[in-house]
């Protein structure tokens, strides 16, 4: 008789830490996903998918591959597929259409939950290309429908000496800077959250070479960085509230060390409206 009341107690015992066992499993999951990250931990419950416009240009190269490396689902929107597919395969998925027609943007941003946008004009190359078309007109088309899609967040890409009217590019490339310009003002005035990201002059290089110098106020201030550093703080910017609404300047230090990134955002100043 005890041999078999000791044999039930055990598989009662069984049975109860059966019953307990998803319990526990649920306690580990919650545990897990509100460990490392503070604001970002969210972000890690579920693949998000970012928008990447300019996604075959030197820096929207970088940026999708670094999206990818950080887990993101990646959406380029491009004009070529096969020469997007040429670069990244199957890794992502293609929306075609051209930024200059805006009635095709309200369907490349939907469901979507950031934009990224490399979108750049090079009027000397490509003629028809023109800033006002592109660093103005694609990216306030893009801000309008991100905002009207409900997007979380859009990461520009913009240029530093924006405030200044006699820039050399603005001589040299139809007024590029002061485009883009207009196109940051129209990305503020769409109500979408955003970070405008004003890098000085663009070179190639590896990213993580040394530090990055970080301004606000449009200095005139001379100074390179890598296309793959530029990448790496657009992406770094999603998800961060202490990036949003702000807008800065960076230039590589080569001297530095890679930022805290964390410090890095929260130490910028938000923008005055």
């Amino acid at each position: 008789m005890l041999a078999a009341k000791g044999a039930r107690a055990m598989r009662s015992n069984r049975m109860k830490n059966l019953a307990m066992r998803p319990a526990v499993v649920a306690a580990l999951a919650v545990v897990t996903a509100c460990a490392g990250g503070g604001e970002r931990a969210d972000s890690r419950a579920r693949t998000e998918t970012v928008l990447v416009a300019g996604a075959t240009g030197g820096t929207g190269r970088e940026v999708v591959r670094l999206a990818l490396e950080r887990g993101y689902a990646v959406r380029a929107l491009v004009r070529d597929e096969a020469r997007a597919r040429a670069l990244f395969g199957d890794r992502v998925t293609y929306v075609v259409a051209d930024v200059r027609e805006s009635a095709r943007l309200p369907a490349a941003v939907a469901g979507v939950d950031y934009v990224i946008s490399a979108l750049g004009s090079n009027s000397r190359r490509e003629p028809d290309n023109k800033p006002e078309l592109i660093d103005f007109g694609a990216v306030k088309a893009l801000a309008d429908s991100a905002r009207a899609a409900g997007v979380r967040q859009f990461v520009l890409q913009s240029s530093m000496g924006v405030t200044d009217p006699d820039h050399m590019l603005n001589k040299i490339l139809d007024n590029v800077l002061l485009w883009k310009k207009r196109g940051e003002d129209a990305l503020r005035a769409s109500g979408v959250p955003y970070t405008i990201v004003r890098p000085g002059g663009l070179r190639e290089g590896a990213a993580g070479e040394g530090g990055v110098t970080v301004m606000q106020g449009d200095p005139k201030a001379m100074g390179q960085i890598a296309r793959a550093e530029v990448a790496t703080i657009l992406v770094e910017a999603l998800g961060r509230k202490d990036a949003r609404g702000k807008t800065f300047e960076v230039i590589g230090d080569p001297n530095g060390s890679p930022p805290d990134w964390d410090r890095f955002f929260k130490e910028l100043k938000a923008d005055e409206h």
